[in-house]
């Protein structure tokens, strides 16, 4: 499996596998385990499902971090891809990890369809 490098090519990977649905299943589950009042409905469009992670994300930044460390551990986003980032705009760091999510759930469902 080679990772999309951004979230056009994750979702048009995730449409022509029709995976799609199950990627916003999978990301619905781990926010639930998460205890992160999030639930996406299974026919969002990819434009919204983008803006609303972005956002959440976001709020839980500034306004919630013990959520977010806690979301991350649960995602299994790795912590060294994490630590990476520019922490320096919160905007853009958020958004980076909104895609670090995407992608990991992305990994979850692909390797759930193909093994």
């Amino acid at each position: 499996m080679q990772a999309p490098v951004n979230f056009e090519g994750l979702i048009k990977e995730a449409n022509q596998l029709d995976l799609y649905k199950k990627l916003v299943i999978q990301l619905n589950k781990d926010f639930l385990l998460a205890n992160i009042d999030l639930d996406f409905h299974e026919e969002v469009l990819p434009s919204s499902l983008k803006l609303i992670l972005h956002d959440t994300v976001y709020k839980l930044i500034q306004e919630k971090f013990t959520e977010y460390l806690n979301l991350l551990y649960i995602i299994d986003v790795p912590e060294n891809q994490v630590k990476a980032l520019d922490g320096n705009d919160i905007l853009k760091l958020a958004e980076d990890v909104s895609f670090l999510i995407l992608k990991r759930e992305w990994q979850k469902v692909w390797f759930r369809h193909n093994y």
